[in-house]
């Protein structure tokens, strides 16, 4: 049995993750999607919200299991018996960063490969800061995120402004 993972923020899940994850699964015959916790980030939604948005969001592919883990990515494809971890491209800026991710986990686990996947090109430019900057300024994230989710960003936003 062929198994990925696609690690990643998802701070929240896009179109372009979505690609990524459908394109994905086809390719495996069961594909973990590990909502990781990043240090480097402070995200807008609890990993729980992040699960249960994922779940949501891909509950039409059937190989496709929604997890979350606190150690380094390769040690959880390594839990998982995958073969490979999936990352997403949108631009050759993110090649740069990535190459260099999966040459050290390659150094860590060189029975784990990295799948590079181009994002389809209609999401090229979408990134989850970028849908959260537009969503808080009252922008229409429509085109990137599906309406459950831009309902998501619109109440964490809301409630944020109650807050203060």
């Amino acid at each position: 049995m062929k198994i990925g993972v696609c690690t990643g923020t998802f701070d929240p899940v896009t179109y372009g993750h979505l690609d990524i994850i459908t394109r994905a699964s086809s390719l495996f015959d069961h594909l973990y999607i590990c909502v990781l916790h990043n240090p480097e980030k402070v995200p807008l939604f609890s990993v729980t919200e992040r699960m249960d948005l994922l779940r949501e969001e891909t509950k039409g592919l059937s190989n496709v299991t929604v997890d979350t883990y606190s150690g380094l990515a390769v040690e959880y494809a390594k839990l998982k018996n995958a073969v490979a971890m999936v990352r997403g491209l949108r631009a050759v800026s993110d090649f740069e960063f990535e190459f260099k991710i999966a040459a050290m986990n390659r150094s860590l686990d060189p029975n784990v490969e990295t799948v590079f996947m181009m994002t389809s090109s209609e999401y090229s430019f979408v990134s989850s800061s970028a849908v959260k900057e537009v969503a808080e300024l009252g922008g229409d994230v429509s085109k990137w995120v599906s309406p459950r989710v831009a309902e998501a960003l619109l109440n964490k936003f809301k409630n944020r402004e109650r807050s203060r």
